[in-house]
């Protein structure tokens, strides 16, 4: 485990090792604010040994949520809570970027925005989003700009853009679903550069921005190019996993012994210079070690791991059970934590 065990950092965020808890919204908050729940998670979490955490999406607008009890960073009067989880993990020498983001037309809204008109099928209804106007747009960047400033007063160590899982910026990205035909639709990481550089002139140089960009989007080819896009125009860090689900190609060696996102992380990571982190389908330690050394990425998402047994980081270190995902159909962790068979299964197995 040499390698999973490493430090690393971004800028002068010091990383004590290559994993990273991902971005998951667990559901605690009625009205977008901090509530105890959320600092108990994030403090658990932290204990647990990680070298990073990033905290689960966080909308930029209230009418940009993809849930009900989601998190907020739309006004100046959530900082203060936010503050409070900031500080929770800092108490545990572990630093801690916030994720933010706005749905599109995969969200909740009534009347919901996207680059251009498109129908959007959920597994409950059809959606139609209506085409962004310029005013929309920048809006919208506007409000993720205002996020990063709001993330920075509240101590967070940097700021992650949702760019992927088909909401809005990936939207953008997928020429399948953006088929605008101004500069926003020739040049779609248009939007994305924006916000990035009004982040860049309101926070400090030592500030770090990333983004969470969809690797197949809507092809791997695709995905490379906007990563190169991005990493000359000054992104720290690129957080690869998957694109707009529906429009999206995934084609993968066969037999390749890693999941899709792990096989994009590695392809973007041969193009560019920046750190790279991969995802999906790394369970164990010896998993995570493997990637890191064999396949060259700079860190590793523990997602579900850190759901079964927040303490994941620390158990693999020290050779211990960290647990095992089954891989349900439906993750019963979300909104139905007692449930999950895999959590279940690691609390027995190592009740004292």
């Amino acid at each position: 485990m040499k390698k999973l065990f490493s430090e690393f950092n971004i800028k002068n965020v010091k990383m004590k090792n290559r994993i990273c808890i991902p971005p998951m919204v667990v559901g605690f908050s009625n009205d977008g604010s901090v509530i105890p729940e959320n600092v108990e998670r994030y403090k658990k979490l932290a204990q647990g040994g990680a070298g990073l955490i990033i905290q689960e999406a966080t909308c930029v607008n209230i009418d940009g949520k993809l849930s009900e009890k989601q998190l907020g960073i739309w006004a100046d009067d959530q900082i203060e809570g936010l503050k409070k989880i900031v500080d929770a993990v800092h108490e545990e020498n572990c630093p801690i970027f916030i994720q933010i983001h706005h749905a599109g037309v995969v969200g909740i809204s009534e009347n919901p925005l996207c680059p251009s008109d498109y129908e959007y099928k959920n597994l409950t209804k059809t959606v139609v989003g209506h085409e962004m106007t310029i005013e929309d747009i920048k809006c919208i960047q506007n409000d993720f700009i205002e996020a990063a400033r709001r993330a920075y007063k509240a101590g967070y160590d940097g700021v992650e853009l949702h760019g992927c899982h088909g909401y809005l910026i990936c939207q953008f990205f997928n020429k399948r679903v953006n088929k605008r035909t101004d500069e926003y639709g020739t040049n779609p990481e248009k939007f994305v550069i924006e916000i990035l550089d009004g982040i860049r002139k309101i926070t400090p140089k030592e500030f770090v921005v990333g983004i969470r960009l969809g690797g197949f989007e809507p092809t791997i080819e695709d995905g490379v190019h906007y990563a190169k896009v991005l990493e000359r125009n000054g992104i720290d860090f690129l957080d690869i996993s998957y694109g707009f689900g529906s429009e999206q190609e995934m084609n993968v060696p066969e037999g390749y012994k890693y999941s899709n996102a792990v096989y994009a992380a590695e392809r973007i990571k041969e193009e560019v210079s920046v750190p790279v982190f991969a995802v999906n389908g790394i369970y164990s330690a010896e998993t995570a070690e493997e990637i890191v050394r064999e396949r060259d990425v700079d860190m590793v998402d523990i997602g579900r791991g850190a759901l079964i047994n927040p303490n994941w980081a620390n158990d693999a270190k020290e050779s211990k059970d960290t647990g095992k995902c089954l891989s349900c159909a439906k993750c019963m962790w979300f909104g139905q934590s007692k449930v999950c068979a895999g959590k279940v299964i690691f609390d027995r197995n190592n009740e004292i």
